[in-house]
């Protein structure tokens, strides 16, 4: 396993703490994820969430956010549309490189990586961080809908602007410097050297490993799907696991409603799991148990911007 960075230290943890931020994706996506991720902020449940601002939902979450400076929320940067009956278009517009034959975002990061121009990627997601900064959000960090950034598919990455837009509003951008995981493709480990030698130059600061948990749920509509049980089970194992650094925990709670369900195409259960899983007294003890150091990206901005 890579030897976490310097950062813990830097941020006045104890020698060998594992802290772990736990980031709520999604916000603003819909209605579902609105009410969800309001309620694990409000209970402490989470510690960072990361709104999707082109999304019809994203007012509400912007408004809420801008009501509540005390909280961390960051831009969830957007270049894809991933749902069949629910989608969501560029801020900059439509005559780009950036959109699909039906005018949306593409549904996958292959098309994004072949078909973007960089000039416009990094034109839609200045938009998008300078709308949340608009609507009066204390923005916190940057991270990433579906990796659509990293050049995962096919080796052609946007982290140049995205590192460019970071340091330019002294804010921290969800990159691991480690590869290390649960199915982690160790081939992967130069590509992130080279990106956290380009973050490091720049001044941004970014963690030392980024880590979930399956996005759907095992045997789906099935007989033998997971249960809830045996989700927060694999949950709690992967916080046991947690070394030492700074590690980003992400998940997607929603409230598993019509709404979600007429918007999703898969997993709007798993969604559901998640909302549960972070009030879950199990899940809370093992944090407990473990001495997991919770912290949110707020620290990791103050560090940025030298006012730490």
């Amino acid at each position: 396993m890579t030897a976490p960075s310097d950062l813990a230290e830097r941020l006045g943890l104890a020698p060998g703490a594992r802290a772990i931020i736990l980031n709520a994706d999604d916000f603003g996506m819909c209605h579902a994820a609105n009410t969800a991720i309001v309620e694990l902020l409000d209970a402490g449940r989470v510690d960072s969430t990361t709104v999707m601002v082109p999304c019809a939902w994203a007012p509400e979450a912007l408004a809420f956010a801008a009501a509540r400076t005390d909280l961390d929320v960051g831009v969830h940067l957007v270049l894809t549309s991933e749902w069949s009956r629910y989608r969501w278009r560029p801020l900059t517009g439509t005559a780009t490189s950036l959109v699909d034959a039906d005018g949306y975002f593409p549904p996958d990061v292959v098309a994004v990586e072949q078909r973007a121009v960089t000039e416009e990627v990094a034109a839609e997601l200045a938009a998008q961080l300078q709308a949340a900064l608009d609507a009066g959000v204390d923005v916190t960090h940057l991270d990433n809908h579906m990796g659509s950034v990293y050049g995962l598919a096919t080796g052609r990455d946007f982290l140049g602007p995205v590192f460019a837009l970071a340091a330019q509003h002294g804010l921290p951008f969800r990159l691991p410097r480690s590869i290390d995981g649960v199915g982690a493709d160790l081939a992967m480990q130069a590509t992130l050297d080279r990106a956290a030698a380009t973050a490091d130059g720049l001044g941004v600061e970014i963690i030392d490993r980024l880590w979930s948990h399956p996005f759907e749920l095992v045997g789906e509509g099935t007989d033998a799907a997971e249960t809830y049980e045996q989700v927060r089970d694999g949950f709690v194992a992967l916080l046991r696991a947690v070394p030492a650094g700074v590690t980003e925990i992400y998940l997607h709670p929603m409230t598993d409603t019509e709404e979600l369900r007429s918007a999703v195409d898969f997993a709007a259960v798993k969604r559901g799991y998640e909302l549960r899983l972070l009030s879950d007294p199990v899940v809370i003890q093992a944090i407990a148990d473990e001495g997991l150091v919770r912290i949110g990206w707020r620290a990791l901005r103050d560090l940025q911007r030298g006012t730490r």
